[in-house]
């Protein structure tokens, strides 16, 4: 898998891309999000992420429901009722955490790269382990496997050999979320179909319908909850899992968290987030409203990931309320997929002519913004972070240049305050090799 690229937008941007529509649902949960993007793929296609869970498991001996999932003694995996991890008052959603398991730098970046997506696109927080009573315990026993939802005490979600891949990361953890896959979903016949006949009977049972919460979202072919067509096939080329109407439609997750995968994560855990997932290789973004006055006190983000190549962003149109040093309504954009990235471009606010941004991986983080001009941009800004410095703060009629990451994300930060608003920003992004 080669994930180069990604633009996350954060703040009072919205996301236009010019792919399949979305359904009403989801566009109540995705405020002035139009039209969604499918992931493209290359030549060479990676594999699908449950694919690479059944091949680190195929010699554990430790009983699972469904190929992954953790049982305890006495206790169905279907039977769990009160599995939500509990909601504090600024509205986050902490799930502590331990890692007693000696992964190397890079392992260890994988994994804290898979929770920073949740973070960037939810209201769950995956937290260090320090006095809690309830929390996860990741180990590197039993293949790749957890629990569904939060079990009480210490849990394990174990990532051995073969599971540290940010998708299969962020599959083990959405079932501690409380999450099942996919396609056991309690009305999944309406939108596949099952071919027991080229499933060995031993796996049958990872192919029985749950009792969901399907929370009134559709069915989603792309979920990292996702099996692939031809996994637990015993019969090459025949596939287990045919999707209907269209049978050739693509199913399994070969990234991450899908676009449902974030809104069903918000809407399960009332999450009061303003985030969005793109996928697609081009498209437009445009602050809410644009291009009209975006409103007050919003802060809104947008991801940007695609398989391969890196992001590289334009700015159409650039108008947000300038103050001094940007710090009322203002963007920022991240080389990575979280605020904790490196700054391609920091606080932007006004109206400044705005260079071309090329993210040095498939990633981006936008904090979007549209401002009123101050001295110092400090009332409505933008910032961008690349490479780790920061440009900006833009506010005001300002002419902003095109920017380039060195890696494979990039983030765009965008503050707004109580006071006047502006038109906002039209920004174009692409990606190249």
């Amino acid at each position: 898998m080669n994930e180069k690229v990604l633009l996350l937008l954060l703040g009072c941007v919205t996301g236009l891309v010019t792919s399949l529509p979305l359904s009403e649902p989801l566009q109540n949960l995705i405020p002035g999000m139009k039209e969604y993007a499918t992931m493209s793929e290359g030549s060479e296609v990676p594999q699908v992420i449950f694919t690479k869970i059944i091949q680190a498991n195929k010699d554990i001996d430790t009983p699972m429901h469904g190929g992954d999932i953790r049982i305890r003694t006495g206790r169905s995996a279907t039977n769990c009722t009160s599995c939500l991890w509990p909601k504090f008052e600024d509205g986050t959603v902490p799930v502590p955490y331990s890692i007693n398991v000696d992964f190397s730098p890079s392992e260890l970046k994988t994994i804290m790269n898979a929770m920073d997506e949740f973070e960037t696109l939810t209201c769950v927080r995956f937290v260090p382990h320090t006095t809690e009573e309830d929390y996860l315990n990741i180990t590197a026993t039993d293949g790749c496997s957890s629990f569904i939802g939060k079990q009480g005490k210490s849990q394990a979600v174990s990532l051995a050999d073969g599971c540290i891949y940010k998708g299969v990361v962020q599959h083990e953890l959405d079932h501690a979320l409380g999450f099942y896959h996919e396609h056991t979903r309690s009305d999944r016949d309406k939108y596949v179909d099952i071919k027991f006949q080229y499933i060995s009977k031993e796996h049958w049972s990872n192919f029985i319908k749950q009792d969901t919460k399907n929370l009134g979202l559709e069915y989603d072919y792309e979920s990292v909850m996702h099996y692939d067509r031809y996994d637990f096939t015993n019969t090459p080329n025949h596939a287990t899992i045919v999707p209907k109407p269209d049978p050739n439609v693509s199913i399994g997750q070969r990234v991450g968290l899908s676009i449902l995968d974030v809104a069903k994560i918000n809407k399960l855990y009332e999450c009061s987030v303003c985030a969005t997932l793109l996928s697609k290789q081009t498209g437009i973004l445009t602050s809410e409203n644009y291009p009209s006055d975006y409103a007050d006190n919003v802060d809104c983000v947008w991801l940007i990931r695609t398989p391969n190549g890196q992001a590289s962003l334009t700015f159409r149109d650039f108008n947000v309320q300038s103050t001094l040093d940007c710090t009322s309504d203002y963007m920022r954009i991240y080389d990575g997929n979280s605020k904790n990235s490196p700054v391609l471009l920091d606080k932007m606010c006004g109206s400044k002519t705005i260079p071309p941004l090329i993210a040095s991986t498939n990633e981006m983080l936008v904090d979007n913004f549209q401002v009123e001009y101050s001295r110092f941009c400090t009332s409505d800004y933008l910032k961008l972070f690349i490479d780790g410095k920061q440009k900006g703060p833009f506010c005001g009629y300002t002419s902003i240049p095109v920017l380039y990451s060195t890696s494979n994300s990039m983030i765009l930060s965008f503050h707004s305050d109580w006071a006047n608003q502006a038109k906002g920003f039209q920004v174009s992004y692409t990606f190249r090799e």
